[in-house]
């Protein structure tokens, strides 16, 4: 090994824990400072707490409460759409025949052009005069082998 380049080593280190518990252990720090260790961490003690670091649990929990508190409102927006919709009155004139609810763009042409007296467009499609139907070239085929 060369010489120089490597850290000393302390074989008496001393790690101390914030729960106050401290022990002897090998390392090339003197001291060791730190959070948990097996007699205070969650996982061996079976106790649920949260260790905070720079604040994270208050940050997460303010998050929490600010998005329970925008769905509230969202529900009660919904609810208030929902009661206007059902107060939505229709006013009738008298003599005059309600209205019906808007038709949909098909059923508008089609009444159109029943109004105007010619018969309502077809939905199939019109074959070109030159072109014959499968039905058509079947029976020209068969004529054509007599």
């Amino acid at each position: 090994m060369k010489k120089d380049i490597h850290p000393t080593y302390y074989p008496d280190a001393r790690v101390i824990c914030a729960c106050g518990r401290s022990w002897t252990t090998g390392s090339t720090k003197k001291e060791i400072r730190t959070d948990t260790c097996s007699e205070c961490h969650p996982f061996f003690t079976g106790e649920q707490r949260l260790v905070d670091t720079a604040g994270q649990v208050e940050r997460f929990e303010r998050r929490l409460g600010q998005r329970r508190e925008f769905e509230s409102k969202m529900v009660a927006r919904q609810r208030k759409r929902g009661e206007r919709r059902a107060r939505e009155v229709v006013i009738e004139v008298a003599g005059e025949p309600k209205a019906a609810a808007p038709a949909a763009p098909a059923e508008q042409e089609a009444e159109a052009s029943q109004l105007a007296g010619a018969a309502p467009e077809s939905t199939e499609r019109p074959q070109a005069e030159g072109t014959a139907s499968a039905e058509g070239e079947a029976a020209d085929s068969a004529t054509e082998g007599k």
